[in-house]
């Protein structure tokens, strides 16, 4: 299936790109992309044909049923797997292993419990900034945990947060090192409703104050609806690909109430569920 602009097919004008210069035009590439993997039954293609560009400084979400790839694809960024076929590049070049210009934020939160949030962020900047200067270093980290509101909690260890506290940690750990892509899994995933609206505003007030490249899985069309410049929809794994690309033109910054009362939101949800639950549903029969 060819990728389709629903901006386009719905008649809603474009959201305005990012200012670039001619060398970020294709910052992040997936060039037709496939993962397989070896089973007993035989080889088992996760991804087959992956092709996307992805500008500097964009918000993308990825979405698509259980099994499809979307993990598998963010991962390729983080350089924890590697295409079978294809390749995947940061600024013309592949990737080929982890990196500090790329940093993940899990939903189990991965922090160790045996540390405060002030040393979780530390040995994330101690490491990639060893020859900075210690006072330097401590206060990035403070910086940081100001930034996710925290600044009062440094001293606690996981044990003693909530879990939304526990994700800003991991957020403000992710951008102490000034990631080039920040890689979100389902950050807010295990939060209550009201936690994760929350940190959704906080997010999008972070992202705007650094336009670091976002690339992030959700299974909520409202959530990437708030968030994404491009909600990339996938269809069913396996031999899954990218199914349509749907721009999102609610201009920035960005208020809930105002998007949520704008008919174009519920054409654009009433689509991609469309996509999700109809042409591309699980079967369940058999």
């Amino acid at each position: 299936m060819q990728n389709r602009n629903l901006s386009t097919a719905t008649n809603t004008s474009r959201r305005p790109l990012p200012t670039l210069t001619d060398n970020s035009r294709h910052f992040l590439e997936f060039r037709d992309v496939s993962k397989v993997y070896p089973t007993k039954q035989g080889p088992f293609t996760v991804l087959d044909g992956v092709n996307l560009n992805v500008n500097q400084g964009e918000f993308i979400c990825v979405i698509g049923h259980s099994g499809c790839g979307k993990s598998t694809l963010l991962n390729m960024v983080s350089g924890f797997n590697f295409p079978t076929t294809g390749q995947v590049l940061l600024e013309g070049q592949p990737i080929t292993q982890p990196g500090p210009d790329r940093m993940v934020v899990f939903q189990n939160y991965a922090l160790l419990p045996w540390r405060t949030a002030f040393e979780n962020i530390y040995l994330a900047v101690n490491a990639v900034y060893p020859n900075k200067m210690e006072a330097e270093k401590r206060a990035i980290v403070r910086e940081n945990l100001a930034m996710v509101g925290l600044g009062d909690a440094m001293d606690k260890k996981p044990m003693q947060m909530s879990g939304g506290m526990r994700q800003r940690v991991s957020i403000a750990r992710a951008l102490a090192i000034r990631p080039k892509v920040l890689i979100l899994d389902e950050p807010f995933g295990a939060l209550d409703a009201i936690t994760k609206e929350e940190l959704q505003e906080e997010l999008l007030k972070i992202w705007n104050d650094n336009r670091c490249t976002v690339l992030m899985i959700t299974h909520d069309i409202d959530e990437a609806l708030f968030l994404a410049d491009k909600l990339v929809m996938m269809t069913n794994g396996p031999h899954a690909k990218i199914g349509e690309v749907m721009e999102i033109p609610f201009s920035r910054p960005r208020d809930r109430a105002r998007i949520m009362e704008d008919p174009q939101y519920y054409k654009l949800r009433n689509y991609a569920l469309d996509f999700l639950f109809n042409r591309f549903a699980h079967d369940d029969v058999g």
